[in-house]
């Protein structure tokens, strides 16, 4: 058998990807008008980002179903569960409670990112696995795709973060009244203001200068996201194809999803890296 690698929803792991790798997904919930949907498994509305809705980790019980099923799938050999970052959702906690009840066989890794920051650590677990690696080598694989990983989004408004308490709110205050596209980046698992900029078309251009400078020549894989936005993340991902020829696989695109996209409202696009060591 071999390791199985577990992540939750908000890693925008496309489906193909997620099944070719053998990456089980556990679902994140969105909580609107009464009802709680999981993402991935029920039907979201489309502007669930324009809705006084709110989200939710996975709990302790759901990761612990899917901990111990991908145990049994493993033949004994041991889970990998990368998860959001710790900073960002509670979903890290509950599935550390989670694993605490199984054994050392299964192991959580704080991605330290979002979206597919989290998507590529899975995935480099999910290879490791696949070549038949042990418990030990695919955690120290994830943990090493974790350093490696650069992720960046321009946001159109900031109400959504301040709802959310995922950005200061002075810094909101300070966006609005200025009338600023901030750009923002995720920094040790935590989101943080990389620059203040004037117009959303700056805003991208200074996200596309720091990819660039970030993955100069080194073999790099990326992933653009977006909110409502499907011409403004073509237009980032064609760019960055132009500026990064050294591009190990095609550039996924995809849309962030109703959990991350409450968070960052209508509009925003970002890029999540994963860049090869330069050694």
């Amino acid at each position: 058998m071999a390791v199985v690698v577990v992540t939750d929803s908000s890693s925008r792991l496309p489906a193909e990807l997620a099944e070719r790798w053998g990456i089980r997904v556990v679902p994140l919930h969105i909580l609107v008008d009464g009802s709680d949907l999981r993402d991935g498994v029920d039907e979201v509305p489309d502007d669930i980002h324009e809705r006084a809705a709110t989200t939710a980790g996975a709990t302790p019980t759901e990761l612990c179903a899917a901990y111990e099923q991908a145990l049994t799938a493993s033949g004994g050999d041991g889970v990998v569960a990368v998860h959001i970052s710790a900073a960002l959702s509670g979903t890290h906690g509950a599935a550390q409670q989670a694993a605490d009840q199984l054994g050392p066989e299964v192991v959580v890794v704080d991605s330290r990112s979002a979206a597919m920051g989290t998507g590529f650590v899975a995935l480099a677990a999910a290879r490791s696995a696949s070549a038949g690696a042990d418990l030990e080598t695919v955690v120290s694989e994830a943990r090493s795709a974790v350093g490696r990983g650069h992720s960046f989004i321009v946001v159109h408004r900031l109400d959504n973060l301040r709802r959310s308490g995922r950005i200061g709110r002075g810094t909101s205050w300070l966006g609005s009244a200025l009338s600023l596209k901030p750009l923002l980046r995720i920094d040790d698992g935590k989101l943080v203001l990389a620059q203040r900029v004037r117009t959303a078309t700056k805003a991208v251009a200074a996200m596309l200068d720091q990819v660039g400078e970030i993955a100069g020549e080194l073999p790099v894989r990326v992933a653009v996201h977006h909110v409502a936005n499907p011409a403004g993340a073509i237009e980032v991902a064609d760019a960055i194809r132009d500026r990064l020829p050294s591009c190990v696989e095609p550039i996924i695109v995809t849309e962030l999803g109703p959990v991350l996209a409450l968070h960052v409202g209508a509009g925003a696009v970002g890029v999540a890296l994963d860049v090869a060591d330069s050694a």
